[in-house]
């Protein structure tokens, strides 16, 4: 009897060490791995997700997250001393989804967070984000709108007495030593249409970069070229979804990138990624990446190298 309560011991015990070893697993940290093939878009012009590049740990990384909220922008960045930033947070449904995303990454607080312009697809569930989390600053454009959830976000900005600083081209945003974060646009003090208002933010790690540019168009493209601004960068976040609208041959030329994220839904209704834009991206050898065909895209920079994968 003593020998099958000792057998039963050693057994119960070795099960609830890998019950709880699972548990750990589950409620942690995600981890955010590069599977070895990757759904191929139908408009990429580029190789499938992930590219084969060898980067150190993550401690020493800029993570760049492009979450997939359908036909809106979520961009979740955790530079490599571990301060945070969030540019736009989705529609107002996307709350859920993009504070969890932000939960697995083991985040408490968002030390900037950026409103490209007033529309429901780029600040829909920001209060959601400002209820939920410990914030450090945020940045929205001088413009307002009356719509219901633009009062949401002033009321819960409010209701943690924070402040709104005016995003405004020649800005710059301290984060972090070996960052650079500036940001770009708006450029005018009155736009006729809502979008150009866009914050278009440039962050510079070292020798990489990346380029934010909301639903930025060309009126906004072309006082930014005008200006003088540096907007040369590795990976462009390509403005309005990808929409005919914007990312014109002028400005493309300019930011030359090598790799362009349209976050986008799947047969949308307004035929988002047009065809213009994914004709100029392909004729200046761009490999483009969709969230409506990769669902959340991850990319990582060492500071001299630039991975892009997905994440789940």
């Amino acid at each position: 009897m003593k020998r099958f309560l000792l057998k039963n011991q050693k057994f119960l015990y070795i099960l609830l060490l890998v019950i709880l070893f699972t548990t750990l697993l589950v409620s942690g940290c995600s981890f955010q791995t590069f599977p070895e093939t990757g759904k191929t878009s139908q408009t990429q012009t580029g190789d499938n997700l992930p590219e084969d590049r060898s980067l150190p740990s993550s401690s020493s990384l800029l993570e760049v997250n492009f979450i997939d909220v359908g036909q809106a922008d979520s961009i979740f960045i955790k530079f490599p001393e571990g301060k945070t930033m969030l540019i736009d947070a989705g529609n107002n449904d996307d709350g859920d989804k993009i504070i969890s995303f932000i939960k697995k990454q083991c985040v408490k607080k968002l030390d900037v967070v950026v409103g490209t312009h007033p529309h429901e697809d780029h600040i829909g569930a920001m209060d959601d984000i400002i209820n939920t989390f410990n914030i450090g600053k945020i940045y929205m454009p001088k413009v307002t709108t009356t719509t219901r959830t633009f009062k949401d976000v002033l009321i819960s900005i409010a209701a943690k007495n924070l402040k709104i600083t005016t995003a405004m081209g020649g800005m710059t945003i301290p984060v972090e030593d070996d960052v650079k974060v500036e940001i770009l646009a708006p450029n005018s003090a009155h736009y006729e249409d809502l979008n150009n208002y866009s914050a278009v933010i440039k962050v510079t790690y070292k020798s990489t970069s990346l380029l934010f540019t909301g639903d930025a168009e060309k009126l906004s493209e072309e006082e930014m070229l005008k200006l003088g601004f540096n907007l040369r960068a590795d990976v462009l976040k390509v403005g309005h979804h990808g929409s005919s609208s914007g990312t014109s041959e002028e400005f493309l030329s300019a930011v030359s990138p090598k790799y362009a994220i349209i976050s986008v839904a799947k047969n949308n209704d307004y035929g988002h990624p047009h065809k213009e834009t994914l004709r100029r991206l392909a004729a200046h050898g761009v490999k483009v990446y969709t969230t409506a065909d990769n669902g959340n895209i991850l990319v990582e920079s060492d500071g001299k190298n630039i991975r892009v994968g997905r994440v789940n």
